[in-house]
């Protein structure tokens, strides 16, 4: 009875890693063998031409290796601060070192020049309009002294003066008539003449009443009508004139804030630094920044790291993405350096996969870097992220080993010639493979079985056939279940 391979390092992510190497190495031996089977019937084994390869004890490192980009994890952002669309007329060169003061971006300010005329226009139409509003104001508050203090009094004072003649008259009037009365029973006046004084009488009496009521409407209604419509006047003028000092105030304002925003359509540098361009920085989608390129506001026009605290960020593949964690020793290839980092973070959801990654899910990690090193953002990092170290070890050649479909196998060469062993494998990279058990220090292992070993040309093809029937029969479950579903929607 064959025992079966370590399921769990057969599905662990380090033996799937490891895995394709092996199985590059599989379809290789399977071409070695069409050809040697055509060029050869009848092979005949040469035990002394065998490539082979010592089994010894040693360390095994395992590493993953990523290319990257160095990046400041500390980035100042120069923003565009002008509204709405605007022309670039002139940038900064990529990567030059500016002092405080010195100019990183100019925007075309026609547009703006434009809108501060317009604004100036409407401001100084809106402060003749509140002018015109504040002498409607204070004529409207001499208007309500003047009638009270002035033609109110005349008005009722006429009236008066007009009642007291009234009065006089009506006392000669009753005088005359008590005369004609007296001088008529003496015969002396007709009843015509009393007549007539009695009417002049009469007449002095309703006028004496008119003046009277004339005075009573004056002060009881003419007086607050008046007055009621006067400060109702001085209320409209009062409300127009903040009406008006308010658009002088947002005018103004408009005004201001355009005159400050011209200002801003030339970018000076802050602080002393390197620039650098968005579209350097790989970790931005940002779009170039160049000469005729249209920003908007609080677009990131500039950014000026901070060389002190450098990184780089490369994508590890998802089959080992959970062997990478923080802390972690890694070594950068820069140039012609190597520094000494580790791991910072490890993203927990996978950046987007397509062609710009070979359709392959990583998960963004973060390379921290030593300070000091005169490291530039945009540098080109190849990262070595050592995950694990085994030390003292039995270690066998990933190109010896050959995956069947139920065990790791190695051919060990012998006297009689090379001998089949099952084998329990551990940790492995791209070389080498951690031998758990089946070989012994000393022993010699052929390399590329399947190319020279035809026992091992068979295990091949059997494992072949075996994985081609399982592709064929997953692909019939497949198109079951689609025509299964095609069938129940049509149905439907």
């Amino acid at each position: 009875m064959t025992n079966r391979p370590n399921d769990d390092f057969r599905d662990s992510p380090r033996g799937q890693w490891w895995k394709r190497g092996l199985f590059a190495v599989f379809v290789i031996a399977v071409f070695a063998i069409i050809v040697t089977t055509l060029a050869n019937p009848n092979p005949s084994q040469d035990n002394s031409s065998l490539l082979t390869h010592r089994i010894t004890r040693g360390n095994l490192l395992v590493t993953v290796i990523e290319q990257g980009t160095l990046e400041s994890s500390e980035n100042t952002e120069i923003k565009c601060k002008v509204p709405g669309s605007n022309t670039v007329i002139w940038v900064v060169e990529n990567g030059t070192y500016v002092q405080p003061g010195d100019e990183l971006v100019r925007l075309d300010t026609l547009f703006m020049e434009e809108q501060i005329a317009e604004r100036t226009k409407f401001a100084l139409w809106t402060r003749s309009g509140a002018e015109r509003s504040r002498a409607n104001l204070a004529r409207a508050k001499l208007a309500v002294g003047e009638y009270e203090h002035g033609r109110y009094i005349v008005a009722l004072k006429t009236l008066q003066k007009t009642y007291a003649v009234q009065e006089a008259g009506l006392l000669t009037a009753q005088d005359l008539l008590a005369h004609e009365k007296t001088m008529a029973e003496a015969g002396y006046k007709s009843e015509l003449d009393v007549e007539e004084k009695t009417f002049a009488v009469t007449s002095a009496e309703l006028r004496v009443k008119l003046t009277a009521t004339q005075i009573e409407v004056l002060e009881q209604f003419a007086r607050k009508e008046e007055l009621a419509s006067l400060n109702g006047d001085l209320r409209a003028a009062t409300a127009r004139l903040k009406a008006e000092e308010e658009r002088v105030f947002a005018y103004n304002r408009r005004l201001e804030r355009a005159e400050e925003e011209i200002l801003y359509c030339v970018v000076k540098a802050e602080k002393a630094g390197m620039v650098i361009h968005p579209s350097s920085a790989r970790w931005k989608d940002s779009p170039e920044i160049e000469e005729g390129a249209t920003v908007h506001k609080d677009q990131v026009l500039l950014l000026m790291p901070d060389l002190t605290q450098m990184q780089v960020k490369v994508g590890v593949h998802e089959s080992i993405v959970d062997r990478v964690t923080p802390g972690l020793a890694a070594k950068v290839m820069v140039f012609d350096r190597t520094l000494d980092a580790q791991v910072e973070s490890v993203a927990s959801v996978t950046s987007p996969a397509g062609w710009w990654t070979g359709n392959q899910v990583k998960y963004d990690t973060i390379i921290k870097l030593p300070s000091g090193e005169d490291l530039k953002p945009g540098m080109s990092a190849e990262v070595e992220v050592i995950l694990a170290s085994h030390e003292d070890v039995l270690t066998i050649p990933v190109a010896a080993v050959l995956e069947a479909s139920d065990a790791y196998l190695c051919w060990v060469q012998t006297p009689q010639g090379p001998k089949r062993r099952e084998l329990q494998l551990g940790d492995s990279n791209d070389v080498s493979i951690l031998v758990e058990s089946g070989l012994h220090a000393g022993e010699e292992v052929v390399l590329n079985p399947t190319a020279s070993i035809e026992e091992a040309q068979e295990e091949a093809a059997r494992t072949l056939t075996e994985s081609q029937k399982v592709e064929e029969e997953e692909q019939k479950d497949e198109t079951g279940e689609t025509n299964a579903e095609s069938k129940s929607t049509e149905h439907t």
